[in-house]
């Protein structure tokens, strides 16, 4: 499989383009947070738990509403994202709050040559890893990070959401990592018609894919969890179906949505 040697210059264009439509969205209702709302779902606050005193490592943290949301809760924390635009916005809400956050700004491949902590918590979610062609080398960053007895955790959108086409009437892409999916773009999630327009380069990796990267590097699967729906209201005809959960209205309960991951660093690990 050929990896476009620009990718990375081509979805950080395009996130930065993002980043100044999705501080203004209601998707991230920036105001409701900066009066104290948090940004995590119900899913994400049950699998971290209580986390004061800890220290967290947020990879991919877009602008950092999450990564903050965690530093509330009494956590320590570092958020990474290569968008500069994503970091410059999560730095400034950072200062304003006043909250014990770090944010760095650089590929998650490269993160290991600028930071030297280890963490209690990695912790990744909703839209990350399709962005990385390497789940091997992602997995290895991961492990990198995690302290002895740390525990690595992920939500994320289900691979299969990402077989169909934008309006979800076909399949369009293989659930299998064949190739690069390189997609001219408009508007973004949080606002169809929004004036961007950019190019973006993904791939599909499957959950075989995903957890084999996880336990080559030494770390066992604590849970697994699939679900029918999602918390997040960003996909073409999709319908509320419970307090912050949303299903596709044409394909509602008959795929699943999201899945989540707990794991942590075997006692036998080499590592």
């Amino acid at each position: 499989m050929s990896i476009p040697e620009n990718y990375i210059d081509i979805n950080r264009d395009a996130w930065n383009k993002r980043t100044a439509v999705h501080v203004n969205s209601e998707f991230y209702n920036l105001n409701g947070f900066l009066a104290g709302a948090s940004s995590l779902s119900a899913t994400e606050t049950a699998l971290l738990g209580d986390v004061r005193g800890k220290t967290i490592l947020h990879l991919q943290c877009h602008f950092g509403l999450d990564t903050l949301s965690m530093a509330r809760m009494g956590a320590t924390v570092t958020g990474a994202d290569f968008s500069d635009k994503a970091i410059g916005k999560a730095r400034e809400l950072s200062r304003q709050l006043q909250l014990d956050a770090t944010f760095i700004c650089c590929n998650i491949y490269d993160l290991p040559s600028f930071d030297k902590q280890q963490y209690d918590i990695v912790f990744t979610s909703f839209g990350t890893i399709g962005w990385l062609p390497d789940l091997d080398k992602w997995a290895a960053v991961v492990r990198h990070f995690m302290k002895p007895g740390g525990k690595f955790i992920m939500a994320d959108f289900h691979p299969v959401v990402w077989m169909f086409d934008n309006e979800f009437s076909f399949i369009q892409y293989s659930y299998f990592k064949k190739e690069a999916i390189v997609e001219n773009s408009v508007g973004t999630y949080t606002d169809r018609s929004a004036p961007i327009a950019y190019q973006e380069i993904g791939w599909n990796h499957s959950l075989d894919e995903l957890l084999s990267a996880l336990l080559q590097q030494g770390m066992g699967i604590a849970a697994f969890k699939e679900y029918d729906f999602t918390h997040h209201n960003c996909f073409s005809g999709m319908k509320e179906v419970g307090p912050g959960r949303f299903q596709l209205a044409k394909l509602a309960g008959k795929i699943p949505m999201m899945y989540s991951i707990e794991a942590f660093c075997m006692p036998t690990s080499k590592f």
